[in-house]
């Protein structure tokens, strides 16, 4: 099983969240929270503030670690076909956006980011990183913990 650190920014501003459109490797287009892999002694941190940039354009500070998501993503589901399961840990933060401006990742996989109605959400087609990072900024937990969210329909690994 391959084992996937990463860290993912919650922005919601004026009843709107900051989603990125991810391109998967066979052309399909999935809704998802700015953020990913967490590189070589990199701290999870620093890394979703560097994701933030490098995917939206968009400078950002953190302000609250909002909780963290374990999930197994099997490997007839995994976006590289022929890989083992996937464990992706996710730190997810409250950030909040201080300049920037919105465009596409250069020579990346994320095609564009769009400040979206929470409500809207529901219709989008997107991950499930998308409905657990709501769970955590909107609920708090003291846990840091949400129930797991199935996958199906709109709502993918």
């Amino acid at each position: 099983m391959d084992l996937r650190l990463a860290a993912y920014a919650v922005c919601i501003e004026g009843g709107r969240v900051l989603l990125a459109h991810a391109v998967e490797p066979d052309g399909d287009r999935t809704w998802t929270l700015p953020g990913g892999r967490v590189e070589d002694a990199e701290d999870p941190f620093d890394a979703v503030v560097r994701e933030v940039a490098e995917e939206t354009g968009l400078a950002a500070v953190v302000e609250r670690l909002l909780g963290v998501d374990s999930r197994v993503v099997p490997a007839a589901e995994r976006w590289v076909p022929g890989r083992p399961a996937l464990q992706n840990v996710g730190v997810f933060y409250r950030v909040r956006i201080t300049g920037g401006r919105l465009r596409p990742e250069p020579n990346g996989a994320t095609a564009g980011a769009v400040w979206t109605p929470v409500p809207d959400v529901t219709r989008l087609g997107r991950s499930s990183l998308v409905d657990i990072g709501l769970a955590l900024a909107l609920t708090t937990p003291a846990t840091g913990h949400v129930p797991t969210v199935p996958t199906g329909g709109l709502i993918r690994h």
